[in-house]
């Protein structure tokens, strides 16, 4: 009977690892782009980018398309050119300043060539869902810390707060040593669960999004939180509210240990 289970598990793990086989070995064939130190910084820039852009042409029409208002937090504001241009400003800066030279010397120290095989379904799932829920779980400790002790808060939060009425492209308007700490608690978590570099990419593809979605302003029906059950998870307007009120929802994206530590806040109470 035993044997039997460990034949189904078998095969179920190894259909996992077909499905994103071919993935896995059509990503290999750019392997020198991906193993180069260029691509960190490329494929962080693209990805986050690419995703703020939807939501500066959601933000550029919706003064002349008042059926997108039902679904901004703040109708009655849009962000100028002269708040898009510096976050985007600052974004571009840091990856040069900061994230390519970082990336350039792990490169130098640490050289690996690509795994042939790909991750299990199940398995890539199951480290994303982890590494956010220790990103969510690091974040959230740093994050009451820099908001309860003021010279953290001056030295290296208070650029993100410098826009009261989040937009997309504030997501990443912050500074060095903000940045730096986000990029040490995902290089740490990849490293601990040991993931699979398909992993990694997918964990930063989620990762981003939701920071990006987070930040954007806008309440839709398809909105990760309506998407996630028993409020587990903050959502925009969650975020929102704490960018307005400082001193609740400080975990990136799910509320338990704002609940468990009393400083959560629902939207609907504001």
């Amino acid at each position: 009977m035993s044997s039997h289970n460990g034949s189904e598990l078998h095969v179920l793990c190894s259909s996992g690892q077909l499905f994103l086989q071919p993935l896995w070995d059509r990503l290999r064939t750019w392997e020198a782009l991906i193993q180069s130190p260029f691509f960190p910084v490329f494929f962080s820039i693209t990805t986050y980018v690419g995703f703020c852009l939807p939501f500066v042409v959601l933000d550029v029409l919706c003064p002349w398309v008042p059926a997108l208002r039902r679904y901004k937090i703040h109708p009655d504001f849009s962000p100028s050119a002269w708040q898009l241009l510096p976050c985007l400003g600052q974004t571009l800066y840091q990856h040069v300043v900061f994230v390519f030279p970082m990336t350039l010397l792990h490169w130098a120290a640490s050289p690996a060539l690509l795994p042939p095989e790909a991750p299990e379904l199940l398995q890539l799932v199951r480290h994303v869902v982890l590494c956010l829920l220790l990103f969510d779980t690091e974040f959230f400790v740093w994050h009451v810390l820099h908001h309860k002790v003021p010279w953290l808060y001056r030295t290296f939060h208070k650029m993100h707060h410098q826009n009261p009425s989040p937009f997309a492209l504030a997501t990443q308007y912050m500074s060095i040593g903000e940045l730096f700490s986000l990029g040490f608690f995902d290089m740490m978590n990849v490293l601990l669960l040991q993931c699979h570099p398909l992993t990694v990419l997918t964990f930063h593809v989620v990762n981003i999004w939701l920071s990006v979605e987070d930040h954007s302003g806008y309440d839709f029906p398809w909105s990760t939180h309506k998407l996630v059950p028993f409020g587990w998870y903050g959502g925009v307007e969650h975020h929102d509210l704490h960018h307005s009120q400082f001193t609740c929802n400080f975990a990136p994206y799910f509320t338990h240990w704002d609940k468990i530590l009393g400083t959560l806040r629902s939207a609907r109470t504001k």
